[in-house]
């Protein structure tokens, strides 16, 4: 039974995607073009948000690389497991002493009992926010990341984001790259739909960045 609010499947992406296409002359012009993108799921507990961190400011390609080796080495992906691995046999995974901290961070804040990550995944959004942002390292980009891909929120934004404030300058043409608030405002017409309106754009900015034939200016 698909939850209204959620995006947990591909039928589910599909169908905010053909809404996003009824509303929207843009996002139509773009899923021409891209087809539909990828779903992207994680679990939403700590392996999950984990993930997330260890990608931050990486490409996908890098990302994945050094998240794999991560996952090697912490096993099982436990709070306890993190916290109790060298944080040199974290850097030849590598891993950068920030996000390190962060791990060793938020595994200690579960450990504390003062963070439930699979209870904050279905809070309303705000209390997600203030919780995951209370820990040492993590903001408001790796939140909604989460919200996005763990917790699987189909009117999760991630404004922050440099990759979709290029798609979106290039879009609509822009003279500047869209900072977070004007990308909020610019996305009020996806609602409740932004989620799917993200993975479009980030397809489109592949898209662009490859020089594909074809796709939208």
């Amino acid at each position: 039974m698909p939850r209204k609010g959620f995006i947990d499947t591909d039928e589910d992406l599909r169908a905010h995607l053909r809404a996003l296409r009824r509303v929207c002359p843009h996002m139509r012009r773009i899923r021409a073009v891209t087809g539909d993108p990828p779903l992207r799921r994680h679990p939403p507990g700590l392996e999950g948000l984990a993930r997330i961190v260890v990608g931050q400011q990486l490409s996908i390609t890098s990302a994945a690389a050094i998240w794999t080796r991560t996952r090697a080495t912490v096993e099982p992906f436990t709070a306890a497991r993190l916290l109790a691995i060298n944080e040199e046999l974290l850097k030849t995974a590598g891993l950068s002493a920030a996000k390190i901290r962060t791990l060793k961070a938020l595994a200690s804040t579960i450990m504390r009992g003062s963070l439930d990550i699979e209870a904050v995944s279905v809070a309303p959004e705000a209390e997600v926010h203030e919780a995951l942002t209370a820990v040492t390292g993590i903001g408001p980009w790796t939140v909604d990341i989460f919200l996005l891909f763990c917790a699987g929120r189909a009117d999760a934004w991630p404004a922050g984001d440099l990759a979709l404030q290029v798609a979106v300058q290039r879009l609509f043409q822009l003279d500047q790259r869209p900072k977070s608030q004007a990308m909020v405002d610019i996305a009020e017409r996806w609602r409740p739909h932004r989620g799917a309106a993200a993975r479009l754009l980030w397809a489109y900015y592949a898209a662009k960045k490859a020089q594909r034939p074809g796709v939208p200016a």
